[in-house]
């Protein structure tokens, strides 16, 4: 007799089996013992394969012979924290990157009032981590006050945007207290010394839950703290709270509501690290920590207006940091300016001893590099304006009813608004470039198949969560839509493991293809929400997001769609992105830098007034 478990291990472990999807199998087997030749034919159509007749006895009794292998891996409950055997590396061969450390060079100190205490603390919520840096070394300001501050505003402003899963109040307090302690007696640690931060929830934090922002986790404890959060502690810093995240990493929707957008509460703040950007433009920390897998770090930061810095693949060390794809995954800093995101990265990077796609790779930070001598590409094509996907016919068309039709109508001219007026930042920041004696190289992504790729993202997400799966524990997930982790979790298993490994190949195309539209150039300017965003994230190439505007009066009303408030309309931020090569961090935030140096827009800040609820 085969049970359901031995069942799907079985059809799992099989050579050409894992692509006869067990999932069906099963359904079409209505709990029968064994798995039939009729059933190999109706799962060999969804695999895409045919199988001969002659060749079934024979694979049915592989099939048969593997399940107790198969079986006796499932029973080992490997947790999320256990990688594969492989290591993605998006460095080429021939690649060289430096190696060598060296201190860090900022800029030059900011123009604020060093020499005395601010009558009222909260006038440097939203001051950058370089701005209170000088305030806390020159003892202008206390770690102590800093934190007590902005535990305050997190509690005022929690019950509106919703950006906070867990207070690390003792634990702030100690480590302020202690960084007063070491200020005062001469022992300085550096520009993160005293500054309070915010983490987001899937970073293992020792004596805290990390929830994952998931239902199902909400008193997970894991009896470790993540590399990142070590660093930083090393660094000085103050961790303040555990930030949200959407659930598993996906959106902005976790166990405990939706996090909100601090320059309009009636929206959501995109995700997942939708606490940390949040929090951070609600000036409720000095800066905070995301992640990204695809977009993650990207999205948030262009809705809430922050500065959020995605490093290359293999530059942070992922260590006690939740697993959703061991080939994607990377952790960043989300802060007020350029410059921050450097002073944090120059914290948090480098080998750890413990994930092993982390290279050896120097990040040497110049704020007085000459970014006027740097080869400056942008996408050409990129920043044309694209119609909306919606304007496609869909093959369904024909099934719907006239309200239907005339809603999708109304939905793809409100989309096609929309782009039209957020094109004029994309067109005035090429302008703002080119009058800063930018000499713009155009250049063009590769024309792969990139969505394909996909494929191996998802299937790494149900390997992580298969024990989720496999127990019917996701249902207790906030989202179950067909957008929704279960469904997609579901959905990857009947992904053939053949195809895995051919969009593994052809990842390795764009890899090599992306590294020859680089050979021309140093940096790329990049609209955000552009096929860079998926290229990108394949490739591993680092991107900063950054403040690019705000939309005005005119611009269209955003609209209500499944219940919630879209994003657009009137006061809210627009952003630019800039890529660089793999390693390249430096120069690519010194391009950014001058940029955000010479528009301004990270110095405006949400008007949250008292409110409290929405």
């Amino acid at each position: 007799m085969l049970d359901r478990r031995a069942f799907l291990a079985v059809c799992s472990r099989f050579g050409v089996a894992s692509t006869l999807l067990p999932g069906v199998l099963w359904a079409l087997a209505d709990d029968k013992p064994a798995i039939t030749r009729d059933m190999i034919d109706n799962a060999a159509i969804i695999a895409d394969i045919k199988v001969p007749d002659e060749d079934k006895d024979m694979m049915l009794e592989s099939l048969n012979d593997a399940a107790k292998g198969y079986d006796a891996i499932y029973v080992l409950h490997m947790k999320n924290d256990v990688a594969p055997a492989f290591i993605f590396d998006p460095a080429l061969p021939g690649m060289k990157f430096e190696t060598a450390r060296r201190p860090i060079r900022l800029s030059a100190a900011p123009n604020i009032d060093a020499t005395a205490t601010p009558k009222n603390l909260e006038d440097v919520a939203f001051y950058s981590v370089r701005q209170l840096a000088e305030l806390v070394r020159k003892r202008k300001v206390s770690s102590s006050a800093l934190t007590e501050m902005y535990l305050e505003r997190l509690k005022r402003y929690d019950p509106a945007l919703h950006f906070v899963i867990t207070l690390t109040e003792d634990r702030a307090r100690a480590q302020a207290k202690e960084a007063d302690r070491e200020i005062a007696a001469g022992k300085y640690r550096g520009p993160l010394h005293g500054l309070p931060w915010g983490a987001k929830d899937l970073l293992a934090v020792k004596d805290y839950r990390t929830t994952w922002g998931a239902g199902g986790f909400e008193n997970q404890k894991i009896d470790e703290d993540a590399t990142v959060v070590k660093r930083l502690d090393e660094a000085g810093a103050v961790l303040l709270a555990k930030l949200t995240l959407g659930a598993l990493a996906l959106g902005d929707k976790w166990f405990g509501g939706m996090t909100r957008n601090p320059w309009n509460p009636q929206q959501g703040s995109s995700g997942s690290s939708a606490g940390s950007a949040s929090a951070t433009a609600a000036g409720c920390v000095a800066f905070a920590i995301g992640s990204e897998t695809l977009g993650s770090i990207s999205s948030p930061s262009t809705r809430c207006g922050t500065t959020g810095l995605r490093p290359t693949f293999g530059r942070v060390p992922r260590t006690g940091a939740m697993a959703l794809s061991w080939t994607m995954d990377k952790l960043g800093p989300i802060c007020r300016g350029v410059e921050d995101c450097a002073i944090v990265l120059s914290a948090i990077y480098g080998p750890d001893g413990q994930d092993r796609t982390v290279n050896n790779a120097a990040f040497n930070w110049d704020g007085g590099l000459d970014w006027r001598r740097l080869r400056i590409g942008y996408l050409e094509k990129e920043f044309q304006l694209q119609p909306p996907q919606q304007e496609q016919q869909p093959k369904q068309e024909k099934n719907l009813t006239e309200a239907e039709k005339k809603k999708r109508e109304e939905q793809t001219a409100q989309q096609k608004a929309r782009r039209e007026y957020d094109h004029k930042y994309d067109e005035a920041a090429i302008a703002k470039l080119r009058s800063m004696g930018v000499k713009l190289i155009p250049v063009e992504l590769p024309k792969l198949p990139y969505e394909a790729m996909l494929s191996m993202l998802e299937a790494e997400a149900a390997a992580a969560f298969d024990d989720l799966t496999r127990s019917g524990r996701d249902k207790l997930l906030t989202g179950q839509t067909k957008d929704d982790w279960p469904n997609t979790f579901r959905t990857a298993r009947f992904i053939p493991a053949v195809e895995y490994i051919q969009a593994s190949r052809a990842r390795l195309l764009a890899m090599e293809e992306f590294a020859k539209v680089f050979d021309k150039v140093d940096v790329i300017v990049a609209p955000t929400q552009s096929t860079q965003l998926l290229v990108t994230n394949l490739t591993g190439h680092p991107a900063l997001i950054l403040p690019n505007g705000f939309r005005g009066e005119d611009a269209p009303k955003p609209v209500v769609r499944d219940g919630e408030l879209q994003p657009g309309g009137a006061g809210t931020p627009v952003s630019l992105t800039f890529l660089g090569h793999l390693y390249g961090e430096a120069k690519l935030l010194a391009v950014a830098k001058a940029y955000q140096d010479a528009t301004g827009f990270h110095l405006k800040h949400p008007e949250l007034g008292g409110r409290t609820a929405l």
